[in-house]
């Protein structure tokens, strides 16, 4: 039972990293810029409604699962006494701990703000609240893509080093 532990948990950490990293990564080459060629109104609907979809189990299980395999991997590692791996599990926990400090400190206040704006069809000004919006959110979005990616890459390096 033991062994199994030590080989589904990192593993496990991997598979969630690598999904979590996946999510950004996508925003940033695919639906952003896609939402960049968008007018104003479209852009800020096609948001609202991608921010009231993602808050589903599928979506709960990657963002939290992440962390938690990754914080159960350090432990694992540890207890065993294994150093490498180990320092690359914190270094991972650590890189994502910043992806949430990111998440709920720039881009969910920015959904909010996005969303009491109301429906995309009665703001007044969409250009305004689009700009108020954008750039904010994808420049932290690129930020998170790339912390998430180099977790990934230490949850991957925690794998292979013990």
């Amino acid at each position: 039972m033991v062994e199994t532990m030590h080989a589904l948990v990192p593993v496990s950490a991997v598979v969630l990293s690598g999904l979590f990293a996946g999510l950004f990564f996508a925003f940033s080459i695919a639906v952003m810029p896609g939402l960049a060629r968008a007018g104003d109104r479209a852009m800020i609907e096609a948001m609202q409604g991608m921010n009231a979809a993602i808050l589903n189990p599928w979506f709960a299980v990657v963002f939290v699962g992440a962390p938690v395999t990754v914080l159960a991997s350090l432990v694992l590692h540890a207890s065993s006494g294994e150093a490498g791996a180990a320092v690359f599990s914190a270094a991972s926990l650590v890189l994502l701990l910043a992806v949430y400090v990111i998440t709920f400190g720039v881009n969910v206040p920015r959904n909010n703000a996005l969303e009491q704006a109301g429906p995309a069809g009665r703001i007044g000004d969409p250009a305004a609240v689009r700009a108020a919006f954008e750039g904010l959110w994808v420049r932290w979005n690129h930020v998170r893509t790339l912390a998430s990616a180099a977790a990934l890459v230490c949850a991957v390096c925690a794998v292979m080093v013990r």
